[in-house]
């Protein structure tokens, strides 16, 4: 009896996950919606030197000789408390390259700023101004941990990561940011804000966690 009601059980779980009721990955992208709708911010800080190895080897601007900085802001996302919002048709598709200028100390290639902007900046019902206004003061929120100023010599879990960041930021707790990795690489840490930018638990963006025991994070070039 107990080996039938397991089975009918994994039978009604396998049902569920075909038909979206419940979800083996993280938050899944949901096109065509409405900007300005949505319920609070995810600040993505990728560490730059992973990114450099993994996809960046034409990236100049933010791989090339010396320019190998520790975090760098990915971007700031809207999001649902499940899936977010992206490439909205809002405002203009194109905008200057001053803000790839202006927001080179944060995102060092001028093609990040340009594609964060039409896949997560038009969705936020904001203008390009207002939109990377907002991104800078999120990464001010956001206190990077001295340990990570440079690579840290040693190995680190996710969950040692997520600490350094909780007692370098008062008010942030492990709910409320997930580390993500790539083969065994730290590649970035998911700061999830409210709307007014004070630090919120999401429980969803911590379902696209990195579950490896320890992570290889790679020293930047010029360090």
């Amino acid at each position: 009896m107990l080996k039938r009601k397991n089975l009918i059980t994994l039978a009604l779980f396998a049902l569920a996950v075909i038909t979206g009721a419940v979800s083996l990955r993280g938050p899944q992208e949901k096109p065509g919606t409405p900007p300005g709708k949505f319920d609070f911010w995810v600040l993505a800080l990728s560490w730059s030197p992973t990114y450099c190895i993994q996809d960046g080897q034409d990236d100049t601007a933010q791989c090339g000789a010396k320019r190998r900085p520790g975090f760098v802001v990915h971007g700031l996302w809207p999001q649902y408390e499940r899936g977010y919002p992206a490439n909205c048709e809002y405002g203009p598709e194109r905008i200057d390259y001053r803000f790839a200028e202006e927001m080179a100390d944060l995102m060092p290639s001028p093609g990040l700023v340009f594609h964060q902007w039409r896949k997560h900046g038009r969705c936020t019902g904001l203008s390009p101004d207002t939109y990377f206004s907002a991104t800078r003061q999120a990464a001010k929120q956001v206190a990077i941990p001295r340990e990570f100023l440079r690579a840290p010599s040693e190995k680190l879990s996710p969950d040692r990561i997520e600490t350094s960041f909780a007692a370098a930021n008062s008010g942030l707790e492990k709910s409320a940011m997930a580390v993500v990795c790539n083969n065994g690489l730290l590649r970035e840490v998911r700061v999830c804000l409210d709307k007014s930018l004070r630090y919120r638990s999401c429980i969803e963006v911590d379902t696209d966690a990195c579950r490896s025991n320890t992570l290889t994070i790679p020293e930047a070039s010029g360090s």
